[in-house]
């Protein structure tokens, strides 16, 4: 799912497609999946689990907020640098496949906003939105750069982005 709704884009996509990519039967794909958004949001959770431990193990080594931020960001941005076609998966092609779905990539970010503040200590309604600021900051930039393939401007971003951030946070 994720290459070819990465080539295709998720409204071209058909399961037949997948079913060509994938080399199973019709039959083995409807016993895993009821459908071809079920099947996405199989790919889209996968993606989203990848992610998510490559920057939960940047955030246990430990130091400053800042610098655990500054990993955790790394993290993110090499994560997603290294799989363009799960990048464009999790980034752009997200919005096109469906209500449940585009509910599960806001989930997401509300809890990368909850690390973030967690991280920075961040307490106040002016803090806490200074945190959701930031992370819709960066999901708006790397979602640009995925959407028009410039995968190796993502770790550009990490240091201009860090340093915004310490100034935001007073870090």
């Amino acid at each position: 799912m994720v290459e070819v709704a990465a080539e295709k884009g998720y409204v071209a996509t058909s399961v037949a497609d997948v079913l060509k990519r994938s080399r199973v039967s019709r039959l083995t794909f409807y016993e895993n999946f009821a459908n071809k958004e079920a099947c996405f949001i199989a790919a889209y959770e996968l993606v989203t689990d990848i992610l998510a431990e490559r920057m939960e193990a940047a955030l246990r080594l430990g130091g400053t907020p800042l610098e655990r931020f500054d990993r955790v960001i790394g993290a993110y941005l090499a994560g997603l640098a290294a799989e363009p076609e799960a990048a464009r998966v999790f980034l752009v092609e997200v919005y096109a496949a469906g209500v449940e779905v585009l509910g599960r990539r806001l989930t997401v970010q509300a809890t990368l906003t909850e690390w973030v503040a967690e991280l920075f200590g961040a307490v106040t309604a002016e803090q806490r939105l200074a945190c959701e600021s930031a992370v819709g900051a960066l999901i708006s930039l790397v979602t640009t750069r995925v959407l028009t393939g410039d995968h190796a401007g993502l770790a550009a971003l990490r240091e201009p982005f860090v340093a915004m951030v310490a100034r935001l946070m007073n870090a």
